[in-house]
């Protein structure tokens, strides 16, 4: 259970600091140079620590899988920050930005599912396969529409400015919103059929 744990977070932190890059990157190309004067454009895993999504969130859901509760390890970085009025066309823009960091995870799932073709140890090969899972995991669960999660800059970038505000404001409540969800396992519900699916599409069949 504790290798599991650490090969688990092993995976997950490079992942989610290439997420967050993706977006600050993102950002710098399309006007905004906020997260690069912030210094978030770096891969040095200790710029992108978050209290909650790296330390509590995580440390939460380990405390409940060494309980013997089934539930799935996750978290996340620092957002790095972005300044949507900088951006060349904000309203545009900011898709491009939210979509960025999932992207990234949906590209490393599909070059590690590649991979899965080559002659391996089965200890490697269970290291890439969950090196897959976690990035799928990753990208879908970023992208449900709940501010400040990435989905919800696809929703604000489509909706129209006063409706855009307004769905804006929930963010405030956002990271409540999600630990409960989490918690009551409704996240797990919505997210692991579609990653199971999207895995099925490289090949790969999640045990």
């Amino acid at each position: 259970m504790l290798t599991e744990i650490i090969t688990i977070f092993l995976i997950l932190f490079p992942s989610i600091v290439l997420h967050e890059c993706a977006h600050g990157w993102t950002a710098y190309k399309l006007g905004d140079p906020t997260a690069k004067w912030a210094g978030r454009l770096t891969l040095n895993p200790l710029k992108h620590v978050d209290p909650v999504g790296t330390v509590l969130i995580p440390g939460m859901l380990v405390g409940m899988r060494l309980l013997g509760m089934p539930t799935f390890i996750f978290g996340w970085a620092k957002p790095v920050p972005v300044n949507f009025l900088r951006l060349r066309h904000p309203k545009r823009d900011m898709i491009w930005v939210g979509l960025a960091g999932p992207a990234v995870n949906i590209l490393l799932a599909v070059l590690l599912s590649s991979c899965l073709n080559l002659k391996m140890p089965v200890f490697v090969y269970q290291l890439v396969e969950t090196a897959v899972f976690i990035n799928l995991l990753l990208a879908v669960f970023n992208m449900m529409p709940i501010p400040p999660l990435d989905g919800s800059r696809l929703v604000m970038g489509l909706l129209p400015r006063e409706m855009a505000l307004f769905y804006g404001q929930l963010e405030r409540y956002g990271i409540l919103v999600v630990i409960v969800l989490i918690y009551l396992g409704l996240f797990e519900a919505a997210v692991l059929p579609i990653v199971e699916f999207i895995g099925k599409l490289l090949g790969v069949h999640f045990s």
